[in-house]
C-alpha cells in the first residue's frame, strides 16, 4: 500500500484527510510538526508527502528545502488560496504540485494519484499495485487495464472512472463521489460526462451471461461495478 505522510499543524483537517485517504486505500501517517516530518521522511519509507506551508517552528518551505537536499520523494504542497509567492517558492524548490486550502479530500486524493502516476512510484515493497475484481485487473501506476487477461483499451478519463468503481466493487458509488474521486472536483448540474464515459466502458466490457451490463446504474443514485 502507498504510504502518505501528512505534515500540517491543522489537527482537525489532518484527521479528516487521514480518515478519507485511509478509506481510499492509502497508509497514512501524520504529524503537526515540520521537524518531526523531516525526521520521519529520513527514517522511514514514505511514498508521498502532503506538506502545509504555514506551520510554526519550521514552515513548509524549510521542510521542503531540507527534504530536497537528500531525496526526490514526491511532495504535494498545501497553500493558502491566492498565495502566489509561497506557491512559486515551493515549485521552484522542487514541489511536484500544490492544492489551495481549503480543499476537498476527493481533490487531494486525485492529485496524489496523479503525482504517483507521473513519478512511476510503486508500493514500498517494489511491487506494482494491482486492483483486481473478477476478470478485471487495473494497474494504477501504469494506467493499464486487463479484462479477461486481455489488454483493455481505455481513455484516461475512462480509466479514472473505472478505477473508482473497481476500488468499491460490489458497492453503489454516487455520481457526486465518482466526480470527486475521479476528477478531483464536485459534480455540477446537468453534467453528463460520467454517464457518457460509463456507457463507453460498458461497451468495452461487454455484457454478463444474463445479458446485463457489468456496470449497473441505480437511477438517481449512482453506479455499481458488479463482482464475479
Amino acid at each position: 500500500m502507498t504510504k502518505v505522510l501528512l505534515i500540517d499543524d491543522d489537527v482537525e483537517l489532518t484527521n479528516l484527510l487521514s480518515e478519507y485517504l485511509t478509506e481510499e486505500g492509502f497508509t497514512v501517517e501524520a504529524t503537526t510538526d515540520g521537524r518531526v516530518g523531516v525526521a520521519e521522511t529520513m527514517s522511514s519509507s514514505t511514498d508521498l508527502i502532503v506538506l502545509d506551508i504555514m506551520m510554526p517552528r519550521m514552515n513548509g518551505i524549510e521542510v521542503l528545502r531540507r527534504i530536497r537536499q537528500v531525496g526526490d520523494i514526491p511532495i504535494l504542497m498545501l497553500t493558502a488560496r491566492g498565495d502566489d509567492i509561497d506557491r512559486i517558492s515551493g515549485l521552484n524548490l522542487g514541489a511536484d504540485d500544490y492544492v489551495s486550502k481549503p480543499c476537498s479530500p476527493g481533490e487531494l486524493a486525485a492529485r496524489i494519484r496523479a503525482i504517483l502516476r507521473r513519478s512511476g512510484r510503486t508500493g514500498r515493497d517494489g511491487t506494482v499495485e494491482e486492483i483486481k475484481t473478477g476478470a478485471l485487473s487495473l494497474y494504477p501506476s501504469r494506467r493499464e487495464a486487463e479484462w479477461r487477461s486481455t489488454p483493455l483499451e481505455l481513455t484516461g478519463t475512462e480509466f479514472s472512472l473505472l478505477e473508482v468503481l473497481a476500488r468499491s466493487a460490489g458497492q453503489l458509488v454516487s455520481k457526486e463521489e465518482i466526480s470527486l474521486r475521479a476528477f478531483g472536483k464536485p459534480l455540477t448540474a446537468f453534467d453528463r460526462r460520467i454517464d457518457v464515459h460509463i456507457s463507453s466502458i460498458r461497451q468495452k466490457l461487454g455484457a454478463r451471461a444474463d445479458g446485463q451490463p457489468w456496470i449497473q446504474a441505480v437511477r438517481g443514485r449512482g453506479y455499481q461495478l458488479l463482482e464475479g
